[in-house]
C-alpha cells in the first residue's frame, strides 16, 4: 500500500518527547514487522517503532510513494534517512518541498521521491515541519539526540508526539555552509567595477524607501544590500520568509553558523528578534502585516504586472515567496533592478511576456536610470531621472510609455556611506 511518509531530525523536538523507556520486541501492527517501541505518555494507546538503522527505517517504501520534506536550503534536512532512502532502490518517488539542498548535495537525491519528510532544528529551522508532519500518513523521525523527560518546558514543545510513527537516531551529519557572509575590514580596497557602481546607485536610492518602525521584507542581491544604509536614526524590522524577525543583513561576527536567510547567506539577529515557522511568517506576509516588501524583477508591466521567478527553458529552483509577498493590498511593493538586460533588451514593458509572479502588484520601480510610481490604472510616472539623462533617453531604454510628472527631480540617493562591505566564503 502507498502510503505518505515524513521525517524530521531536532535535537529540540527529541527534548520535547515523553519517552517511557520500555522497550519491547513486538510486532507494529501498522506495519506488520518486529521492531523495538516504546510508548510516548502523551499517547499511551499507540507504540512507536525504534529502529536500529536510517535505511531499515525506510526500507518498506513503496514506488510511486509521494514524500513531504522539510528543511530549508541545508539546514533542517534529513541526511541520513535520505541517504539510507538512495540504498533501498525505490523508485518513481515525487518530492514535495520548499528547499532541500544546495548543487549536488542532498537535493539531487531527493528528485525522485514521493511520501512525507519533516525535518526540525534548532533556532529558526522549523520551515514547513510542523504542516509537514500534521499531513502525514507515516512520520519518520530523525534525531541527533534524546534527552532525559522533562528536559524542555511544555510550553516549548513544537510537535507533539502524537504525530510520531517511527524513529532512527542519526550519527553522521555534514552540516555544510551554503554561503559563509560577513563584513570584510575597512582595510580592504576591492577593485570597483562599473556594474558595481550601477548597483550601488540602485541601491543608495532603494535606502529612501525605508521609514521608521517599519517592518521589511528583503529580496536576494540589491534589496539586501539597501539595508545596510538604512539610517540609524530610524528602526526597521527585517523579516525573512524562512522564519526571523529582527535580523542582521551583514553581520561582523556569526553567532551561529547554521542560521541563514531564504537567499542562504548567514545572518544574526539584533536583540529582541523572534524565531517562528515558514507557514508563521506567511501569515504575516498574507495579512499585511509586513510594511515593505523590496524585491528584483526579471520584467516589470506598464500596470504593475511582475516576473521575477522563471525563464521557460532554464532551470528553476523554485519560485520562492515572491508570490505571497506580492500579494497583500497593505504592503508596499518596490520592484530593484538594473533599467535593460544584457544586449539592451526592454525589462519595462507595456506586458510582460515571462510568466508572472503577481498581476497590478507593484508599486514603484527604482533602477540606476530612473525611478517610476506605478498606478494600477494609468500606468507608470516617471518622478526621478538620473542627472545627465534626459526624459527621451529614459523612452528610449523603456519598452512603454509613461506619464512624467510635473514634479520630475534627479534620482536622489542616500547621503550615508556604506561604512562596510560584505564578502561572501563559498
Amino acid at each position: 500500500m502507498a502510503y505518505q511518509r515524513a521525517a524530521f531530525r531536532s535535537a529540540r523536538f527529541l527534548r520535547s518527547i515523553s519517552v517511557t523507556f520500555r522497550a519491547h520486541g513486538i510486532t507494529c501492527s501498522e506495519y506488520n514487522k518486529e521492531c523495538v517501541s516504546c510508548w510516548f505518555s502523551t499517547s499511551h494507546s499507540r507504540s512507536v517503532c525504534f529502529y536500529g538503522s536510517p535505511t531499515e527505517a525506510v526500507r518498506d517504501i513503496p514506488d510511486g510513494s509521494t514524500l513531504l520534506v522539510g528543511g530549508f536550503g541545508l539546514c533542517g534536512i534529513p541526511e541520513n534517512l535520505i541517504n539510507g532512502l538512495l540504498k533501498t532502490g525505490v523508485k518513481q518517488l515525487t518530492a514535495v518541498s520548499n528547499n532541500a539542498g544546495y548543487k549536488q548535495f542532498i537535493s539531487i537525491m531527493l528528485i525522485r521521491d514521493h511520501g512525507v519528510i519533516t525535518i526540525f532544528v534548532l533556532k529558526s529551522a522549523r520551515n514547513f515541519n510542523q504542516p509537514m508532519c500534521k499531513a502525514a500518513k507515516v512520520t519518520i523521525v530523525e534525531v541527533e539526540e534524546i534527552v532525559d523527560i522533562g528536559s524542555f518546558a511544555a510550553e516549548d514543545i513544537h510537535v507533539p508526539s502524537i504525530y510520531v510513527d517511527r524513529l532512527v537516531k542519526g550519527t553522521k551529519y555534514e552540516k555544510r555552509i551554503e554561503k559563509r557572509i560577513v563584513r570584510s575590514s575597512q582595510a580592504d580596497n576591492p577593485v570597483v567595477k562599473d556594474s558595481d557602481k550601477t548597483r550601488e546607485r540602485i541601491i543608495r536610492r532603494a535606502a529612501l524607501e525605508f521609514r521608521d518602525g517599519m517592518y521589511a521584507n528583503l529580496g536576494i542581491g540589491i534589496p539586501m544590500l539597501a539595508s545596510n544604509y538604512i539610517s540609524p536614526e530610524i528602526t526597521v524590522s527585517l523579516q525573512s520568509e524562512n522564519g526571523i524577525l529582527g535580523l542582521v543583513s551583514v553581520p561582523v561576527l556569526l553567532h551561529n553558523p547554521f542560521m541563514f536567510i531564504t537567499g542562504k547567506e548567514t545572518v544574526t539577529v539584533y536583540p529582541g528578534a523572534a524565531y517562528f515557522s515558514s507557514d508563521e511568517s506567511f501569515a504575516m506576509i498574507r495579512g499585511g502585516h509586513v510594511d515593505l516588501s523590496m524585491l528584483g524583477a526579471m520584467q516589470v508591466s506598464k500596470y504593475g504586472d511582475l516576473a521575477n521567478w522563471m525563464i521557460p527553458g532554464k532551470m528553476v529552483k523554485g519560485m520562492g515567496g515572491a508570490m505571497d509577498l506580492v500579494s497583500s493590498a497593505g504592503t508596499k511593493v518596490v520592484v530593484t533592478m538594473e533599467h535593460s538586460a544584457k544586449g539592451g533588451k526592454h525589462k519595462i514593458l507595456e506586458k510582460c511576456t515571462l510568466p508572472l509572479t503577481g498581476k497590478q502588484c507593484v508599486d514603484r520601480i527604482i533602477t540606476e536610470k530612473a525611478v517610476f510610481d506605478v498606478d494600477k490604472a494609468k500606468g507608470l510616472t516617471l518622478i526621478e531621472i538620473w542627472e545627465g539623462l534626459t526624459v527621451n533617453d529614459i523612452r528610449d531604454c523603456t519598452g512603454t510609455d509613461f506619464e512624467v510628472s510635473l514634479n520630475v527631480s534627479k534620482l536622489q540617493q542616500t547621503k550615508g556611506t556604506l561604512s562596510t562591505k560584505c564578502s561572501g566564503l563559498h
